[in-house]
């Protein structure tokens, strides 16, 4: 009886503990940096304080990031007039692999480099691609690991409540 008690408390406090971590994440406030940016300026996340930010994590010889690549640079196109950005930051180790790319694949949007991932780890980054979006305020309203087609969707979805608020 004394085990049956000990295990219904364990597991009444971890269902505490999970809706606790769910309700808290929404209020989470994006680590600030500031990295170089392809054309040699430093870029930093909290002078986009006031717009929704969707932060992408890429590499060049992610298969899915490459698809994605063309996919967000129309999002941005379509939002940055109501206040929003996209930054991709790559994470190859070498940026010439990054501009090489860029230059069969071109972005509009601002592509920083994270060479050493120091960055990507500072967001928790364990998969390619990964996607942050956060809000006017700076806080991390919504994380995506990976990318299939259709995706996008969800991250337009996002995008356009973070807008209206």
């Amino acid at each position: 009886m004394k085990n049956l008690v000990k295990s219904i408390s364990i597991g009444i406090l971890s269902i505490f503990l999970v809706l606790s971590v769910n309700i808290s994440a929404k209020s989470v406030v994006a680590p600030d940096f500031t990295l170089k940016s392809r054309d040699g300026k430093n870029v930093r996340l909290s002078d986009l304080r006031g717009q929704v930010v969707l932060l992408n994590f890429w590499a060049s010889w992610c298969g899915p990031c490459r698809q994605e690549m063309p996919i967000l640079d129309n999002i941005h196109n379509k939002y940055k007039s109501l206040g929003f950005s996209v930054l991709g930051v790559n994470l190859d180790a070498k940026s010439k692999k990054a501009i090489g790319y860029l230059k069969d694949t071109p972005v509009t949007f601002p592509v920083l480099y994270d060479p050493k991932g120091v960055t990507s780890e500072q967001y928790g980054v364990s998969a390619m691609p990964s996607t942050v979006i956060i809000d006017r305020n700076g806080n991390v309203r919504h994380l995506h690991k990976g990318y299939k087609s259709g995706y996008e969707d969800e991250y337009m979805a996002q995008i356009k409540k973070l807008l209206r608020e």
